[in-house]
């Protein structure tokens, strides 16, 4: 914070529009019982829809951009926190209905606050962000589901990008066999180091196909959507479950009942937004534990506050890997 009391934050201000860097004060804070001095904030294709305003996210205007953030609580009048506490905040709508994490200070409602996993500190907690905490929740929906390493592979698509990646590293550590869709040939050595044991060029996926196809894979993590998803599907082996994310390309789903019919396929749907609180304290836990810090620091990328408008471009036309942080006092 500056000694006039203002301190920088990405703000959408039209519809349509790109974010601008503003100067704001407490004053402009929302409405919440917990305020938060933001040290780190994370990169996201949410976040470069919104930044670059090339998606509707904002629902409401003006909005501060960030759908993520970490940070230490500076103020408190909930029970569960007090000033000092470190906390990471993943979804609840930051960015869409709740002024988000590309700030210095934001105030929000208690209860979305989840404490700093002691295994992590706050860069490496953003290092997760939300694409992680969604990898291990599709893994945990998954094990639900009754998956385990002896069925046979599993496949993750979209696996060089944010919630790929950390599946990658998560499914690998836990004895995994995994297959990796990528459409950028550069990234297997990366994807490797990760974890992945082979490979699909994504174009394999991407076009229509029969409803049912030979059984390649027990199980599956899909970031894309679309005939990716279908394809997915109908590749997926008997009684396999297919744990689904994410609209990479695109929201549809022109598929058939076959997979699901004849094969017994199960499609989890997983959120992170409005996940219940201990189901995200459990992935938090879990990514503690599975996630071993070596490979988190190899797909990480720190970054500067500054960087953020330039870095929202480049999520959208495929050019990050892995995880982008943000260090908003960088």
């Amino acid at each position: 914070m500056s000694a006039d009391g203002t301190y920088p934050a990405y703000v959408v201000e039209e519809k349509g529009e790109p974010a601008r860097l503003r100067r704001l004060t407490d004053a402009d804070l929302p409405d919440g019982d917990v305020t938060v001095d933001v040290t780190h904030s994370s990169l996201n294709f949410k976040d470069g829809l919104a930044v670059t305003g090339k998606g509707p996210i904002a629902r409401r205007l003006p909005m501060v951009c960030g759908i993520d953030l970490a940070g230490r609580v500076s103020a408190s009048e909930s029970p569960r926190w007090k000033p000092g506490d470190e906390v990471v905040l993943t979804g609840w709508g930051l960015s869409e209905t709740h002024p988000g994490g590309y700030t210095a200070r934001q105030r929000v409602r208690g209860e979305w606050l989840v404490a700093l996993p002691e295994a992590l500190t706050a860069e490496q907690s953003m290092a997760v962000g939300t694409a992680g905490l969604t990898a291990m929740l599709c893994v945990l929906a998954l094990e639900e589901s009754g998956m385990t390493p002896q069925q046979g592979p599993v496949l993750v698509t979209g696996a060089s990008g944010g919630v790929g990646s950390v599946a990658v590293a998560v499914l690998a550590t836990l004895g995994y066999e995994v297959v990796a869709a990528t459409g950028r040939p550069e990234s297997h050595g990366y994807l490797t180091a990760l974890g992945a044991s082979s490979f699909v060029d994504r174009a394999e996926l991407s076009e229509p196909g029969r409803p049912l196809q030979k059984e390649r894979w027990a199980h599956a993590v899909d970031t894309v959507g679309s005939t990716t998803l279908v394809s997915v599907l109908a590749q997926t082996a008997y009684r396999g479950s297919v744990a689904a994310c994410g609209l990479a390309g695109g929201n549809d789903l022109p598929a058939t009942v076959l997979p699901f019919i004849l094969r017994g396929v199960s499609l989890l749907g997983v959120d992170s937004v409005q996940c219940p609180t201990h189901v995200r304290t459990e992935a938090w836990a879990r990514l503690g534990a599975d996630l071993p810090q070596g490979l988190l620091a190899s797909l990480t990328t720190v970054r500067g506050f500054a960087d953020i408008p330039q870095l929202a471009e480049d999520i959208l036309a495929g050019r990050t890997r892995g995880r982008v942080v943000i260090d908003i006092h960088g």
